[in-house]
């Protein structure tokens, strides 16, 4: 089968389509056929390693050069290993890729805990866009962040794969939502329901006066303790990206600052896929209260331009690779869907 391999580190450019063995699934594992794939950060954290969070990343977490790239999939069931008990072949799935072949292949397998039948109203490409950035948006606010009806929340990074994921999210919560962006995104937020838009490039939130119940902040730009005088007594700070200085002053300051007065701050590491996130991702999307935004798709054999535009040009929403052969032409761009 043809995949996305990297083979060295570097930029984009070092993706390559390659002919490699098709994967056989273990015994919980589903095999699919894979229709459509989409773009994450962490996808180019795993080849680009310029970055000392790209070699922490490489050689502490994933260790996975020579290796097909890409996590989010959605397809359908080829085959079923032995103890797989939710899913048969031909059913259609969305979820997260599992072992040394990723997403950006002909085939995949993957868990059956980490798959779900996709919402019959959605395509293939719409569902490929959902997986990681949804449930990092969905983990970041309930678990981390334990957001309530009625709160004013305010999402750092609105304008991205998970941003604008968490800006939906934190309306169906019933969350009064904030979301901060840039001017050529404001109203791609607003599509998507945000209450009040900021435009970062005029505004600074964290000097404003106002007050948060939770910030999200999927861009952690701005120091710690500021995001801490933008919060209301009581309420959280939630950080899920950021450069690696930012990660670590919220893995290690966090904790210290928490401790002084009542408000948290906190880090979230990487999304735990799990089949019941991806079921309510999907009972959400199915009842239209969270619609993906896609920005752009691209072919399989332009692995390499996605990943580039994704981290080059700061996409909106998110980027999105087409499997099945003449479905996109490179670049195409997206929409809500």
């Amino acid at each position: 089968m043809k995949a996305i391999v990297y083979t060295r580190y570097g930029p984009p450019e070092v993706l390559q389509l390659q002919e490699v063995a098709k994967p056989v699934p273990t015994d919980n594992q589903v095999l699919v056929k894979v229709q459509a794939a989409s773009v994450n950060a962490l996808d180019f954290r795993r080849f680009e390693r310029q970055s000392s969070f790209g070699r922490f990343m490489d050689g502490v977490v994933l260790k996975t050069i020579n290796k097909v790239l890409g996590a989010d999939i959605a397809g359908q069931v080829e085959a079923v290993g032995s103890n797989v008990k939710d899913f048969q072949p031909g059913d259609a799935v969305f979820g997260v890729s599992a072992g040394s072949v990723g997403g950006f292949a002909e085939y995949a397998c993957a868990a059956e805990n980490q798959l779900a039948l996709k919402p019959a109203n959605l395509s293939f490409e719409a569902a490929a866009a959902v997986p990681v950035a949804g449930l990092t948006a969905l983990q970041g606010l309930r678990d981390k962040g334990q957001i309530q009806p009625g709160q004013k929340v305010l999402i750092n990074g609105a304008s991205g794969g998970v941003g604008t994921f968490a800006v939906q999210l934190a309306k169906s919560f019933g969350a009064e939502v904030t979301a901060v962006c840039s001017t050529r995104s404001l109203n791609t937020v607003r599509s998507i329901g945000a209450d009040h838009v900021i435009d970062y490039t005029k505004e600074d939130f964290t000097k404003s006066g106002q007050r948060y119940d939770l910030i999200v902040a999927v861009n952690g730009y701005h120091p710690l303790l500021d995001y801490r005088r933008a919060l209301c007594p009581g309420g959280i700070y939630v950080m899920v990206g950021g450069s690696m200085a930012q990660i670590f002053q919220g893995m290690l300051a966090g904790p210290f600052v928490s401790k002084i007065g009542n408000k948290k701050m906190g880090f979230m590491g990487i999304a735990k896929p799990n089949q019941k996130d991806l079921v309510f991702m999907g009972e959400l999307l199915e009842a239209g209260k969270v619609v993906p935004v896609v920005d752009r798709y691209y072919p399989l054999g332009e692995a390499a331009e996605a990943v580039r535009y994704l981290v080059e040009e700061h996409a909106r929403g998110k980027v999105v690779i087409t499997v099945e052969r003449g479905e996109a032409r490179p670049g195409t761009p997206g929409r809500l869907s």
